[in-house]
């Protein structure tokens, strides 16, 4: 049977800016003109996620956008443009860029976890197809590439090197680590690549566009790097403690996919007495249905949990100590708050 169909609309989340209302965003003026810029994001996100010259692949390409979503990568975009000129030409469309990455990785990464579910509605890979949850996920890359080429050459060059870093850490944690790396520094090298990598040129992109001087670009993208990493080990937190409403994915989805997150490789790789049956669990690669309720008992009481949540609060504390060069203003004060936002994401 051919993939593709064209299906009827699921009911999707409404977008909301509730992480910009969950931000210590201390000036009405700032948080107002956050809020309309994300408004234009979304706007032109849709519209862009939608313009394809068949209905059948922008039912599937707009699939995620549509569903919401925290657009934390636009925010980052707006908030590394206010160290600079805000309003100047460019900056929304920098946000949809970052975007349209974000939503094209999450094509590919459910195709390759398996994933059922994404932001409260099928993912694109249970929902349209494995194929064409991995080319909608290619002409969202291309759509993006588009909208970049139009940016200054420096934030044009930036998305670029991102793309390149995102494939890189994608076929790393395909292929697995090699002969006689650290499995907990594979994970790392993935992690920089895959989500560390699209926040910090979140920051960067927005920040170029808007004319911001080099040293404060540097910071920021310092700041989005160590970022990216503390919220990819806060989702793996959350995957053993949280529920569909809190994530957007079922608690234990990673577990039953077989995901490495770190709780699992610190898990596998410590000695500590308590984790013995854990461990005989996760050595066969993808938790049995019938054992996950087991698995997420013994995580609870599981060293690996405060490993990773200490491994979370180093990233942050790093992050936060990237922010030290940038000058005292509102939009910094806002990317402190991220911070907390992810610590308390965790728990």
């Amino acid at each position: 049977m051919r993939e593709f169909p064209v299906a009827a609309e699921d009911a999707p989340t409404p977008w909301k800016t509730g992480l910009l209302d969950q931000l210590a965003v201390d000036r009405p003026e700032l948080r107002m003109r956050l809020r309309a810029g994300l408004e234009q994001t979304e706007k032109l996100l849709l519209a862009t996620t939608g313009d394809a010259a068949d209905p059948r692949i922008a039912e599937a390409a707009g699939h995620l956008a549509r569903a919401g979503g925290k657009r934390l990568r636009p925010l980052l975009v707006l908030l590394g443009a206010e160290f600079g000129e805000p309003w100047w030409a460019g900056v929304t469309e920098a946000a949809v860029v970052a975007e349209l990455v974000h939503i094209a990785s999450l094509h590919h990464d459910d195709v390759m976890d398996r994933a059922p579910t994404r932001h409260g509605v099928p993912s694109v890979h249970a929902r349209f197809g494995t194929r064409t949850s991995v080319f909608s996920g290619d002409w969202l890359l291309a759509r993006g590439a588009r909208l970049a080429a139009d940016l200054s050459p420096a934030a044009f060059r930036l998305h670029a090197a991102t793309a390149d870093r995102l494939v890189e850490g994608q076929l790393l944690e395909l292929a697995g680590p090699a002969e006689g790396e650290d499995e907990v520094g594979h994970y790392f090298r993935v992690l920089s690549g895959k989500t560390a990598a699209l926040l910090s040129m979140s920051l960067g992109i927005g920040a170029l566009q808007a004319g911001v001087p080099e040293q404060y670009v540097a910071a920021l993208t310092g700041f989005g790097e160590e970022l990216g990493c503390a919220f990819q080990i806060a989702d793996d937190l959350l995957d053993l403690r949280s529920s569909a409403g809190t994530s957007g994915k079922e608690r234990g989805t990673d577990l039953l996919a077989g995901v490495t997150t770190l709780p699992v490789l610190l898990a596998l790789a410590g000695e500590h007495p308590q984790d013995a049956e854990l461990r005989e669990l996760l050595a066969a690669g993808p938790v049995p249905e019938a054992s996950a309720t087991r698995a997420l008992e013994l995580f609870a009481r599981s060293p690996a949990l405060a490993e990773s949540e200490a491994a979370l609060h180093r990233r942050l504390d790093l992050a936060r100590a990237a922010l030290d060069a940038l000058p005292e203003q509102p939009a910094r004060r806002a990317l402190l708050s991220l911070c907390d936002y992810v610590a308390v994401r965790s728990s």
